[in-house]
């Protein structure tokens, strides 16, 4: 068995991402939920076992679960034809102004119950964990008023209590302007953070507040409103930075201590220097580009530079309709310019230090949580090299393998 630890750092950076700390023929305790013990096979204690159950990984690679620390997964219908049409050649701002977007799937959610909401996003998670998900971040955003975006939040904790995957809730309010406030975007802020970020903090529906900062959407000055009064009611600070066009969203985020910026298609290297000096996790979505056939994030002059990099999928029905994080690291090497090592440290430790995990999870350590992932492959290298097959032969979850 091979194992895929990172040993004793909350968070890897620069030439770190690439040390793994492989142990070839290894062996690895659990004990009711946490690792209590890893080293080779011929350092266990065989006489200690015997009441042990085994798993047998024998050429198979274990590591820690993927987390995807970027999702937007609680939705309503679908947007494919809105990929027919950017396939001839509609941008991502034409479909929008054409009552495409965001707000198509607001105008979905709106109709849809908190039960089926919930119906249909543990099809997804399911889903997800069978290609090796153990964690995942779900945003709220396509409520788009206290009533929806309260019904989307309570939805998120319930199947965090519901379900086995370990979800975090992230209160996006500030995705996009409503219609009924096409005309006066300041009232919807007021709404914001007046009504919905109080009554989200008094009930604790939400671990951080995002804010899509973007020509269109909300400005520098917005964002910073919104996010600082969320940092008063107990949520940390996420943003949706530089995606579109460059606006020093990527500053924000350092001068605010956020968690992530996420996107960073179009950061500048102001802004790169900016987060590595302030240790802002920068969250790239791949799968975004992809999907949209827009210019990738600079992950080598970020990981160079010194910034922690994470890697998510952004599933969502709009942008990215993928929720394989291994399908994310083909991408990220491929076209992005990281190393195997460097995807994999992105999408478990990183990843989870985007969370605010990264104490309990996302690596295979003495005291973390048991989220384990077994591969049928002959080495991790072989995990993003061999896209579009689900490798995860095994799924153990706080302890317990799990059968699907």
């Amino acid at each position: 068995m091979v194992t895929v630890p990172a040993y004793g750092k909350r968070v890897k950076t620069g030439t770190e991402m690439s040390d793994l700390g492989i142990i070839n023929n290894a062996a690895v305790l659990i004990e009711k939920e946490h690792i209590t013990w890893i080293g080779k096979m011929e350092e266990l204690s065989m006489s200690s076992m015997k009441e042990t159950d085994v798993l047998d990984c024998i050429d198979k690679v274990v590591m820690p679960g993927f987390v995807d620390s970027h999702t937007h997964l609680l939705f309503a219908g679908s947007r494919e034809d809105e990929f027919a049409m950017r396939s001839t050649g509609a941008t991502y701002q034409d479909i929008a102004a054409q009552g495409g977007g965001i707000l198509s799937t607001v105008r979905k959610l709106r109709e849809t119950s908190k039960k089926d909401l919930k119906k249909n996003a543990r099809r997804w998670l399911n889903a997800m964990m069978c290609h090796g998900t153990t964690t995942v971040e779900i945003k709220s955003g396509y409520g788009l008023d206290m009533e929806n975006e309260i019904k989307m939040l309570e939805a998120i904790n319930e199947l965090n209590v519901e379900e086995v995957m370990t979800i975090v809730s992230t209160f996006i309010g500030a995705h996009a302007i409503p219609p009924e406030y096409r005309d006066n975007k300041n009232d919807y802020i007021k709404e914001i953070v007046e009504r919905m970020i109080p009554y989200i903090g008094a009930k604790n529906l939400a671990s951080f507040c995002d804010v899509f900062c973007e020509q269109g959407y909300f400005t520098l000055e917005e964002s910073q409103t919104i996010l600082m009064r969320g940092k008063q009611f107990g949520m940390a600070p996420k943003l949706h930075a530089e995606e579109l066009t460059l606006t020093r969203s990527a500053e924000l985020a350092a001068s605010l201590g956020a968690v992530s910026a996420d996107h960073l298609e179009h950061i500048s290297d102001k802004g790169i220097e900016s987060m590595a000096q302030s240790g802002v996790v920068a969250t790239l979505l791949p799968g975004v580009s992809f999907f949209l056939n827009h210019t990738h994030a600079p992950a080598r002059k970020l990981i160079d530079v010194g910034v922690p990099v994470a890697i998510a999928t952004d599933f969502n029905p709009g942008s990215c309709m993928s929720y394989s994080m291994p399908m994310m690291m083909t991408i990220a090497c491929a076209q992005m310019k990281m190393s195997p090592e460097e995807a994999i440290t992105a999408s478990t430790l990183n990843a989870s230090a985007a969370l605010n995990l990264s104490h309990e999870r996302g690596s295979v350590e003495v005291g973390k949580k048991a989220d384990l992932i077994v591969l049928d492959v002959p080495n991790y290298k072989f995990l993003p090299y061999h896209f579009a097959e689900n490798h995860v032969l095994k799924v153990v979850k706080s302890g317990v393998v799990l059968e699907f």
